[in-house]
């Protein structure tokens, strides 16, 4: 999800330096959103993995 976000934003960045400013806010939020999903799911996914080591031990 990550190299998606990552994605989106190059193509942002590389629209936006051609001028073509609709395409490069769409694609900013887009990798903004897919970026933000990451870091939730990551989040998350650290949590359940910390507390199932506690049931573990």
């Amino acid at each position: 999800m990550l190299k998606w976000a990552l994605i989106f934003l190059v193509i942002s960045l590389i629209s936006g330096f051609l001028g073509f400013s609709g395409v490069s806010a769409a694609t900013a939020t887009i990798a903004r959103v897919l970026f933000f999903l990451a870091i939730a799911l990551f989040v998350i996914f650290l949590v359940l993995a910390l507390m199932a080591g506690n049931i573990v031990f």
